[in-house]
């Protein structure tokens, strides 16, 4: 086996030669239409399930219901990686960018069947977020309403 002895140096400017330059500028402008798109399309989705006779309370939760499932499936067939890789941080607007940290990573273990290998994976993954999620609102409610007695 071959060892390379290579200083941090070295190290550091391999790197930057192999990693490739990005223009701040184009990432913001990317970031901007993609997260622009994404919340047009969950205002387009809002209007026409108010439409549809929903109150607005039910439409917002239809909307994050609508985008999170877009979003996983998406995820799914592989295809918000690709459009990621254009969009930046624009897709990471808080919904999509959390069902996307949700699928991904079990789509790994698809091998493994959709029960014992994506759904197991999912409920493991999904877990601790939940439980921690759950737990922190908790706690923060409890703050705003002992602040709210005072």
């Amino acid at each position: 086996m071959h060892h390379l002895n290579v200083t941090q140096r070295e190290y550091a400017e391999m790197t930057k030669q192999a990693s490739p330059n990005s223009s701040v500028l184009k990432d913001c402008l990317m970031a901007f239409l993609f997260g622009g798109a994404i919340c047009t399309l969950g205002q387009a989705l809002f209007t026409l399930y108010q439409q549809t006779g929903l109150d607005e309370k039910s439409a917002r939760g239809a909307v994050s219901i609508s985008l999170i499932l877009i979003a996983a499936v998406l995820t799914a067939l592989n295809i918000f990686d690709n459009i990621a890789k254009y969009a930046g941080a624009g897709t990471l607007v808080p919904i999509t960018g959390f069902a996307n940290a949700m699928v991904a990573p079990a789509i790994e273990f698809k091998t493994e069947g959709f029960i014992l290998g994506v759904g197991a994976k999912m409920f493991a993954i999904a877990g601790p977020v939940l439980v921690y999620g759950i737990s922190a609102s908790v706690v923060y409610g409890i703050i705003l309403y002992v602040i709210s007695l005072f």
